[in-house]
């Protein structure tokens, strides 16, 4: 009976797997790897308006919907202040009278990129797919 157990034991050992060399490699990958990557930071989008020193007004094309950002970030749409929320429904209807008629944004320099965004969505929204951007002063 003891030599029964004790074979069984010896099977035992002598079936086990030594991962110790399994290890070894996968270490060595990982740290080739590791010395071989190259580490790229992405950067965000980076906007620069233009410099203008001479500051050419934007000329309203004729039938062109002209959108202005001033500096303290209020929108005027034929010459009156617009409220954020009220920019898609108007230049629906601007857009309704003349499907052709393409959207002009004027943002001036010291405009947030917020508003600038919100009123570049609310014209995709009214299905205006014309846009064009133009920087003031």
């Amino acid at each position: 009976m003891r030599k029964h157990i004790a074979a069984i034991k010896l099977e035992e050992e002598e079936s086990e797997i030594n991962l110790t060399p399994m290890l070894d490699v996968v270490f060595i990958m990982l740290i080739f790897f590791i010395v071989t990557a190259t580490f790229i930071r992405e950067t965000g989008l980076d906007v620069n308006r233009p410099d203008q020193q001479d500051q050419p007004q934007v000329v309203q094309e004729e039938g062109a919907i002209l959108v202005i950002i001033d500096n303290n970030d209020d929108i005027w749409i034929d010459g009156r202040i617009v409220d954020e929320r009220a920019v898609r429904p108007n230049i629906q209807r601007m857009h309704a009278e003349d499907p052709d008629r393409p959207v002009v944004i004027q943002a001036e320099r010291n405009s947030s990129t917020k508003i600038l965004v919100s009123v570049m969505d609310a014209s995709r929204q009214a299905d205006v797919y014309n846009i064009s951007i133009a920087s003031g002063g």
